[in-house]
């Protein structure tokens, strides 16, 4: 967050945290407008039409735009003179939706997209920061809000955030959106329908406690796939540390924008799965724990390693029994 070039964001869900099937009707729409002649995709949004089309409210639509941009399913790739960005599909978009796993049925693609909306700051600020930034395990909506804000005054008043001061209200409403995105409510009768109004819920990654606290879950992460864990990771490589040919445990489990911290998972955790990754990178990431010290190392060239055909074989498999 304190890079002066990162954009960050705070709101623009209208309250919503993603529903399931919102993902892939934003997806649908932006490449039904591609295949139909239609480059300027920014019409899928326009709200007297996207009302009709998805079934939604206004203040719906406008979420369902966000987070198709904040998971990165979507991308903007021009902008039309007083009118909102047009909008196209991205790979990562056009891998999950357009071929492999369009309903989410694996494991492997909520991970995925859960990494590209936690990864880095930008337009689901209070994500990244509750991921990366945010050190307490036990909270409440209002401890979190509280440190958010704080943060946020920190960077407005030493000048790397661009905008003005970010009423205490609307960090509120981030605080209790993200909230809602990754905890199950439950009820009297247990969780019902509403409680999973997010598919994010189903990861596990925060558990409401007793007294209406909650708990950020760091640990095993059985249902995470190696390959979504080493795309992240070279991601993670590219983006902060390309010059390194080495990081060391520690980095990878608790720098912010890490695996370990986007996935919730304690050193030895990370250290199963680097002690696994010669295999699922075919011996281009390798483990090493000589002289006491416990690294990876790149044994290929860094930027030609593509981390969503590592993440395929995660995603590929629902495909090719169809």
């Amino acid at each position: 967050m304190d890079d002066p070039e990162a954009k960050l964001q705070v709101a623009g869900h209208e309250t919503f945290p993603c529903r399931y099937g919102w993902l892939k009707k934003s997806f649908d729409a932006a490449v039904q407008d591609r295949d139909n002649g239609d480059t300027e995709s920014v019409n899928i949004f326009l709200p007297d039409l996207a009302i009709a089309d998805f079934g939604v409210g206004k203040n719906m639509v406008a979420s369902m735009r966000h987070w198709s941009l904040a998971c990165g399913v979507l991308e903007p790739v021009g902008s039309k003179k007083g009118r909102m960005d047009v909008l196209a599909a991205t790979r990562l978009g056009e891998m999950l939706f357009g071929e492999l796993d369009p309903y989410l049925e694996q494991p492997g693609s909520l991970w995925l997209l859960h990494w590209r909306l936690v990864s880095a700051p930008g337009r689901a600020t209070t994500w990244y920061y509750g991921f990366n930034e945010f050190n307490d395990p036990v909270f409440t909506k209002d401890s979190l809000s509280a440190r958010l804000f704080a943060r946020l005054d920190e960077l407005r008043e030493s000048g790397r955030l661009a905008t003005g001061r970010i009423a205490r209200t609307t960090v509120d409403r981030d605080a209790e959106c993200f909230i809602r995105t990754y905890a199950v409510r439950t009820g009297k009768k247990g969780v019902t329908e509403d409680g999973l109004e997010c598919p994010f819920a189903e990861l596990g990654l925060v558990t409401p406690l007793v007294g209406g606290a909650l708990q950020f879950r760091r640990g095993a992460k059985p249902s995470l796939p190696d390959e979504i864990f080493a795309a992240g990771l070279i991601e993670f490589w590219q983006a902060r540390f390309a010059k390194r040919g080495s990081l060391s445990i520690e980095t990878v489990t608790h720098e912010p924008g890490s695996p370990g911290r986007a996935f919730g998972l304690d050193e030895e955790s990370v250290a199963e799965r680097l002690e696994r990754m010669g295999d699922v990178t075919a011996g281009a990431i390798q483990w090493d724990e000589g002289a006491g010290i416990r690294q990876v190392s790149v044994h290929k060239d860094l930027g030609a390693l593509d981390p969503l055909e590592v993440a395929r074989p995660a995603l590929r498999f629902l495909a090719e029994a169809a």
